[in-house]
């Protein structure tokens, strides 16, 4: 079937080459580091808004049912150094410095007034190395922000022999502005990672306890399933609100269930994540470890441990058929068809998981999912 007329969403710029790095092994010009590592953010969970504490037990389940049992678990590291500068916009997810040379991206400390302000607390998010669980790499007590060059207009990771690198560190502990490859040397530079739509994550928690209120009082007023993109079904009506999705995933996320809701069996956390997401972006490791943090879902040295969690693409969208408009022969006319997702939005491409931990795998589902809502909205029967 020809699918033309079809909007396909696919990783561009940084962003694609970001996502393709994930499950790389990392080498910084002397050594491998681990088995294999995850390019993410920059957040620890050291500076996550606690509820209830370090000690708050979390998961029971965590990405439960799809993840077999996968719960957030005292992984924790004590970093010494942070990518944070005092002078980041409260509303801003952009670093003033990121796309541009190093300097002393890397050098600042815990900003003032931290664990006030959600928006001055993850001011500064810029893509890390992280291991397999998205906890970030330490050397030397020192966190690795990842190396960035420009080719042309895009701000493209450098990598070296198809592995990322880190951006050293000075003897200040200041991030460098260049390197030097073999006889290359480049001018490096730290890049942000854009939460977009789920910047509503810093707001008050009134805001998603409010959302949350209103979305279980949905689910509990009918019969719960699952429409073809993943996201929660009440009686036929899809729960589509951002911030609703956005609210039960921290829910379901910090607790491992959402109260007196029975849960439809393929229900899977990454859904929330991604109906909570914009559109048109693209979810990796670097959003999921960075919302977890600003929702408390990591807390003060603990991260939420993915490593029962196990995502399968074929598995979960081989059967699934979606009612879209193709665009016909004619090249004018639409016809509602049935496609296949996982041929048609996919191309039949299973996704590999190169890692040992399941932080990629959550990345990775709730990515597929939010390109399936979008292909979804993009190609809706109207």
């Amino acid at each position: 079937m020809s699918t033309s007329g079809l909007k396909k969403s696919t990783m561009i710029l940084a962003g694609g080459a970001i996502f393709v790095a994930l499950a790389m092994p990392f080498t910084q010009l002397g050594g491998t580091i681990g088995p294999s590592l995850l390019v993410s953010s920059a957040q620890a969970a050291e500076h996550g808004q606690g509820k209830g504490g370090a000690d708050a037990q979390r998961g029971k389940g965590g990405a439960g049912e799809k993840a077999g049992g996968a719960q957030k678990g005292g992984h924790g590291s004590g970093i010494d150094k942070r990518v944070f500068r005092t002078s980041v916009s409260e509303d801003s997810d952009r670093p003033p410095w990121a796309g541009v040379k190093g300097g002393k991206a890397g050098g600042g400390g815990k900003p003032p007034g931290a664990g006030t302000k959600k928006g001055d607390l993850f001011g500064d998010m810029v893509i890390l190395l992280r291991d397999e669980n998205g906890e970030p790499v330490l050397i030397d007590g020192l966190v690795q922000v990842a190396a960035f060059i420009y080719e042309g207009t895009q701000l493209v990771p450098l990598l070296v022999d198809g592995k990322p690198v880190a951006i050293p560190y000075d003897a200040e502990g200041e991030l460098a502005t260049t390197m030097t490859i073999g006889e290359v040397t480049y001018d490096v530079f730290a890049a942000e990672v854009d939460l977009g739509r789920l910047s509503v994550s810093r707001s008050p928690s009134k805001v998603l306890q409010h959302a949350l209120d209103e979305a279980l009082a949905k689910l509990t007023s009918g019969t719960v399933t699952l429409d073809a993109t993943g996201r929660l079904v009440v009686d036929g009506v899809t729960i589509d609100s951002p911030l609703e999705n956005l609210a039960l995933y921290d829910q379901y996320m910090t607790t491992g269930t959402l109260p007196n809701v029975t849960l439809p069996e393929g229900f899977d956390p990454a859904s929330l994540l991604a109906a909570g997401a914009d559109k048109t972006g693209i979810i990796n490791v670097d959003t999921v470890v960075y919302i977890n943090s600003i929702l408390g879902i990591n807390t003060s040295g603990t991260y939420y441990d993915f490593s029962s969690y196990d995502y399968d693409r074929a598995e979960t969208w081989s059967d699934v058929t979606v009612t879209v408009l193709v665009l016909q022969p004619d090249g004018v006319t639409y016809k509602a068809e049935p496609v296949n997702v996982y041929e048609t939005l996919f191309d039949g491409t299973d996704w590999v998981d190169a890692t040992a931990g399941g932080a990629d795998d959550f990345a990775a589902a709730a990515n597929d999912y939010l390109q399936v809502i979008e292909f979804v909205h993009d190609n809706a029967v109207r």
